[in-house]
């Protein structure tokens, strides 16, 4: 049945979409508040709603409902290109469900952390995911929201929360030994001070270190990138600098690489350079920085499943999901007697 719709839209409401799609009003309803329904009915539903011109008065419907069709996402620092990607697997997944975003980004500041959960509790979301400071880690363990909450990259013993991280004891783990099987032996890792994370990488830094034997040397750096330029190049500055250095994240990474040129010095021919993320300008390095590559589609995958998921059974208990990531091996860590011999352009023929 066609619904003819003149002049002010808010005229037209859920019994007019209702009808043209053949549904119930109940239905309709479901669709709009972001809830399952069969794909067929979803389709109808919103084929229906765009034909009629119809637009819900979202205040009113938070006056009636405690919860809005909205979630929150919440990163630590957008520069950093893994919370980048995250974040856009999150928003492809909400918007196909019916769900809009509010995007928030902390800067590792427990304050602006605290201030956008305030933010979420008054904007009334279905759900956050939130990629937590440390200090805002200790408050999550304590704090009961009113909406629930699925915690990225950065986690806790004990959570009320459901989380999904990298298994990141294992995989500083594995860099340590990467560095040792290249002939490594004296080598220093930087961490990052304000997030879970970068202590957790410090931890199997350390560990594995100690069990191969090596001389290392764990650094825990304030969050930015000056921070991380006065560490490094303290490090350089000394008689017998490291041979190798490991940097917690993507961002850490550019900073140390800017830093080491700045001191006049090479990757990987006075230094070897590793760390997590790969990122696309990695490969203009040299022939490539080694690092653990974060398997980020499949983090802001299983987030928003898990959301989704708690929104529909709320008396779920808390769930873990650990992920392994991948280490791309490059040139960035060969040693000097490693390094493949320079190779004559080949003249092309006119």
């Amino acid at each position: 049945m066609a619904v003819s719709v003149k002049g002010d839209n808010t005229k037209v409401g859920i019994k007019d979409v209702a009808r043209l799609a053949q549904v119930s009003p109940a239905t309709v309803s479901r669709v709009l508040s972001g809830r399952t329904v069969a794909a067929d009915l979803h389709e109808r539903v919103q084929a229906a709603v765009k034909a009629v011109g119809y637009r819900p008065n979202l205040a009113a419907r938070r006056l009636r409902s405690r919860h809005t069709n909205t979630i929150g996402l919440i990163v630590a620092d957008i520069r950093n290109p893994f919370f980048t990607a995250v974040s856009r697997v999150v928003e492809d997944i909400a918007y196909s469900h019916g769900q809009r975003v509010i995007f928030c980004n902390t800067d590792e500041d427990p304050a602006k952390e605290a201030m956008y959960l305030e933010l979420m509790q008054e904007e009334r979301v279905a759900g956050v995911i939130l990629a937590p400071t440390r200090a805002g880690l200790d408050h999550a363990t304590r704090a009961a929201p009113d909406f629930p909450m699925v915690l990225i990259d950065r986690t806790a013993r004990g959570m009320a929360h459901d989380s999904v991280v990298l298994d990141n004891e294992a995989m500083a783990a594995r860099l340590v030994a990467h560095l040792h099987e290249r002939g490594f032996t004296r080598i220093a890792g930087l961490f990052g001070a304000a997030s879970s994370t970068g202590a957790e990488r410090r931890a199997g830094f350390e560990q594995a270190a100690q069990r191969l034997g090596l001389q290392a040397e764990a650094i825990t750096v304030p969050h930015g990138s000056d921070e991380t330029a006065r560490s490094v190049g303290a490090l350089l500055a000394r008689q017998e600098r490291p041979q190798a250095l490991v940097a917690s994240n993507g961002v850490m990474l550019m900073a140390v690489l800017r830093a080491v040129r700045l001191a006049g010095l090479e990757v990987p021919r006075d230094l070897a350079l590793t760390g997590f993320d790969h990122e696309d300008w990695m490969e203009f390095v040299g022939d490539g920085l080694s690092v653990i590559e974060q398997p980020v589609a499949e983090i802001g995958r299983t987030a928003m499943t898990m959301l989704l998921d708690r929104l529909e059974h709320p008396d779920l208990p808390a769930r873990k999901v650990v992920l392994a990531g991948r280490l791309i091996s490059g040139g960035s860590t060969l040693k000097v007697q490693q390094h493949r011999p320079s190779q004559p352009l080949k003249e092309t023929q006119p």
